[in-house]
This record gives structure tokens, C-alpha cells and sequence, in this order.
């Protein structure tokens, strides 16, 4: 996925061209590495991650289903459990939706999650994902993104530090827990809307 490795590396010296010129402008936009630190041992229940990423439970539960982004605080281990997903998954999960609203191909952005996957958390917060709608490629400098573009494979580009920012956003508003403590009944979870239905229901007078 890599924009060396998939398209080559180009030399990058003084760019006349307007489309590039802008695209250098907008690196600003484009690479925004500071970003705040976030505790990887807290998880977010399903409704949470949904919520900050944009995206329904069905989509969510499906993904989970196929391996494309699975919680790694907890997963589901039977009838009432939670899966609790990290800050990382969530905003994985986030950069999956706006893929494929892009139209990129389900196969494209298993591969670019695998990567995604493998860099450091802090990491990813300095990369661009740079896309033409059928592959999907790395940039961690401007001139790469440049040399994309001038090549007709930047189309349009992911930010992947602007997306931490806004899940971090939401997520700043919404409960997380972790893997060890006991489950609470968090608003918004529909499981835990069922129970207190039940259990309303129970308590009611024959």
C-alpha cells in the first residue's frame, strides 16, 4: 500500500504544475502528527464505536464477523457479552467507512487495514492515505503526495490525523471501560436497554 512500493519513488524537485502546486499547500491538512495520547487498555461497546465512527451495528457486527476490523480490548465470547473496541479499531473503523464510501475496492482496504495494523499507534497520526478510487497508497511527506497526484493516483486523500482528532472528539463525550472491570450498563446500549426492559417487566404488579 505504500506509495513507494506500489508506484515507485520519484524524484520530487520544483513542481509547475497548479495541481501540485496546491497539493503541496494543503499539507497542512494533509499531516498533522501531534495528536494527544490515548490509553490502549480502555474499549468502547459497539454503540460507542458506532457512533464515533459513522457507521451502523450491522456494518460494525459484519466487519467484526469477517476479520476486517475485529475489537482487540475484548471480543464477543457468547450470548451477552460485549466486544469492546480500542481507540486504534475505532479509527480504523472510521477510515474503512470513508474508503468505501470512496468507492475503494473491499480487497484494497483489507490490505491497507493490515498495514494500518502494523505501524505504532502514534504513528499513524503522520500518515496520508492517497487514493484514484482503485488503490490505495502511503504518503508521509508532501512531495509524496505530489508525485501521486502528478501521476493521477491522488484523487483524493485521508488525513489520518484529522480522523484521530475528530473520533477523539466524540469518543471524549462517550463511556469507555476497561477489559478487566465490571460491565456497567452504558446509555445507548441496546443490549442493556432489553435488560432493564425485562427487568421493568418483572417488577411489574400481575
Amino acid at each position: 500500500m505504500s506509495a513507494d512500493s506500489t508506484s515507485g519513488t520519484r524524484s520530487t524537485g520544483r513542481h509547475s504544475d497548479p495541481t501540485a502546486r496546491s497539493a503541496l499547500q494543503a499539507q497542512g491538512q494533509l499531516f498533522d502528527p501531534v495528536v494527544n495520547t490515548v490509553p490502549e487498555d480502555v474499549g468502547y461497546r459497539g454503540p460507542t464505536a458506532c457512533n464515533a465512527a459513522g457507521i451502523t451495528y450491522r456494518q460494525l457486527d459484519y466487519w467484526a464477523r469477517t476479520g476486517l476490523v475485529e475489537p482487540t480490548v475484548r471480543n464477543a465470547t457468547g450470548s451477552g457479552s460485549q466486544r469492546l473496541y480500542s481507540f486504534r479499531d475505532i479509527l480504523v473503523l472510521k477510515i474503512v467507512k470513508r474508503l468505501l464510501d470512496t468507492g475503494v475496492s473491499l480487497q484494497q482496504i483489507r490490505q491497507a487495514v493490515q498495514h494500518l495494523r502494523e505501524r505504532g499507534i502514534h504513528d499513524l497520526a503522520s500518515i496520508t492515505l492517497m487514493s484514484d478510487g482503485a488503490s490505495v497508497y502511503e504518503c508521509t511527506s508532501a512531495d509524496e503526495v505530489v508525485d501521486l497526484v502528478q501521476g493521477g493516483q491522488g484523487v483524493f486523500g485521508i488525513a489520518v490525523g484529522r480522523v484521530w482528532r475528530e473520533v477523539e472528539a466524540v469518543l471524549v463525550e462517550l463511556p469507555g471501560e476497561r477489559a478487566g472491570e465490571e460491565p456497567q450498563d452504558h446509555p445507548g446500549d441496546q443490549l442493556a436497554a432489553r435488560r432493564r426492559a425485562r427487568a421493568t417487566g418483572a417488577s411489574r404488579p400481575a
